[in-house]
């Protein structure tokens, strides 16, 4: 293990091993050299001379790169590209001569980008519907559980528990329609060319413009999709990382404001995120439950959401049919967009996996509350009872700034029924109250709600997808 030289933590600490080799240098260069292969099956079949003996020398050598002549090479001729077609011929001397023909470094690098992006995308939708499984599974569970709602973190109405959950699981729904629309129109760059423009195919194929038309779409089958870019500079246009950053950063945001909640509930410990049996809190405070994993969530999603800033100011940065001022940027930000989500999704995954939730201190929390909230029906049960509504507004009005006045001023538990019991202008006792203060007759629709959501949003999202959602992760810190 190598302690002296930097070491990224997405790698080291954060993403999986699955998301890891998909951006690894391996992935890259063989995918190169499919569509190396790509390239000269198609031209062969529309008639240039290429063997088959030829093919068969590529295709012997697709996955045994040699490393060692690529890095040498690439010190002396300071191309990336060019280095990997030399170190490709080297061990393919008889199709030395015929690879990367008519292409230009985008037909390898712009490809393969979007290859391993489109990989990566279906690597986030399989992790970004587990953690909506496990989240339904959750709202379910706990739609009927009254829980003290917020607004502005002051306490509001009721809501439950399992409707809460259901918020969360709405921006994850929302991520999830733009991650598979994003995938759903994937297409390769293709074989364009220098300027896009195609010149050098349109020599190969002695000005036959069906051939190049027909190579462009060609290829794209053969690596697996179904259409290219219509046109293109030298590039793909860089709108396109832009657009699936955006989508990454979307789904950081979602986790972000769940990792938030979670937080905030943790802190008046109603719920909490998993805590091992060994896991430590705290170096000075051996007590505490840090919500560790919520607030790598956040950490981590803030990165993302600035990181995604990067292929949107090289999308608008762009000169002509291409600069390089985008290759160094997209080398770091698109990995590393990737990789940050899917530790974000992982961790998610583990902590709604694990959530524990607290009922009694819930409730404890809605019935120093709930008597402020019950004043409404009071007042309608006191003018059933004969009582002017007017002079009962204005008594309750008074009734409750008092009562809240001594449990902020003097630490005192909320007397408001106590005090209204004592008030003969409601004509009510302290039993009759009392049947005021069902939680659950507080919560309006939100266990239907709950249901309904599931029912008719989440659950034909969970049949559609049904075959991905076995999603082992594992937290490695």
């Amino acid at each position: 293990m190598s302690t002296n030289t930097y070491k990224s933590p997405l790698t080291s600490r954060y993403a999986s091993r699955e998301m890891q080799e998909l951006f690894s240098e391996d992935t890259k260069f063989k995918t190169w050299r499919k569509l190396w292969i790509a390239l000269a099956e198609t031209e062969k079949e529309l008639g240039l001379n290429i063997t088959d003996e030829q093919i068969a020398e590529l295709k012997a050598h697709q996955d045994d790169i040699n490393y060692d002549v690529a890095v040498a090479r690439e010190k002396e001729v300071r191309h990336d590209v060019m280095s990997h077609v030399y170190a490709y011929g080297v061990q393919c001397p008889k199709a030395k001569g015929i690879i990367h023909l008519g292409a230009t470094s985008c037909y390898v690098g712009d490809n393969t980008d979007i290859i391993i992006m489109t990989q990566a995308m279906k690597l986030i939708r399989k992790k970004l519907v587990s953690v909506i499984a496990h989240l339904a599974d959750f709202a379910l569970k706990y739609k009927d559980m009254p829980t003290l709602g917020f607004t502005h973190f002051q306490p509001a109405q009721l809501t439950t528990v399992g409707k809460r959950a259901t918020l969360w699981l709405q921006d994850l729904v929302m991520d999830l329609e733009d991650l598979e629309h994003q995938i759903k129109k994937a297409k390769l760059l293709g074989s364009k060319g220098t300027t896009g423009t195609q010149a050098s195919f349109l020599e190969l194929f002695d000005s036959d413009h069906e051939k190049v038309r027909k190579a462009d779409k060609m290829i794209a089958e053969k690596m697996g999709f179904s259409d290219v870019f219509a046109v293109s500079g030298q590039t793909y246009s860089r709108k396109l990382d832009s657009q699936i950053l955006s989508i990454l950063s979307a789904i950081a945001q979602s986790a972000y404001k769940f990792s938030n909640d979670m937080r905030l509930l943790q802190h008046l410990k109603e719920i909490e995120e998993p805590f091992e049996k060994k896991q430590i809190g705290s170096s000075a405070m051996a007590y505490k439950r840090n919500p560790m994993r919520s607030e790598r969530i956040g950490a981590l999603a803030r990165y993302v959401i600035v990181d995604s800033l990067n292929p949107a100011i090289t999308a608008s940065t762009q000169w002509f049919e291409r600069t390089l001022d985008d290759s160094a940027n997209k080398r770091i930000s698109v990995p590393e967009a990737f990789l940050a989500v899917d530790a974000i999704l992982s961790i998610y995954l583990n902590v709604v996996d694990g959530l524990v939730v607290y009922p009694k201190v819930i409730n404890k929390h809605i019935m120093d509350e709930l008597p402020f909230m019950t004043t409404e029906n009071i007042m309608m049960q006191a003018v059933k009872k004969g009582g002017d509504r007017q002079e009962l507004h204005e008594r309750i009005r008074e009734h409750s700034m008092e009562a809240a006045r001594m449990v902020k001023a003097e630490g005192m538990p909320n007397d408001l029924l106590e005090r209204i019991a004592k008030d003969s202008a409601f004509n009510l006792n302290k039993k009759e109250l009392a049947t005021l203060l069902e939680p659950k007759d507080y919560v309006g629709r939100a266990p239907q709600q709950t249901e309904e959501f599931i029912n008719e949003c989440v659950a034909p999202i969970l049949e559609a997808y049904k075959d991905e959602m076995d999603v082992k992760v594992e937290i490695n810190v």
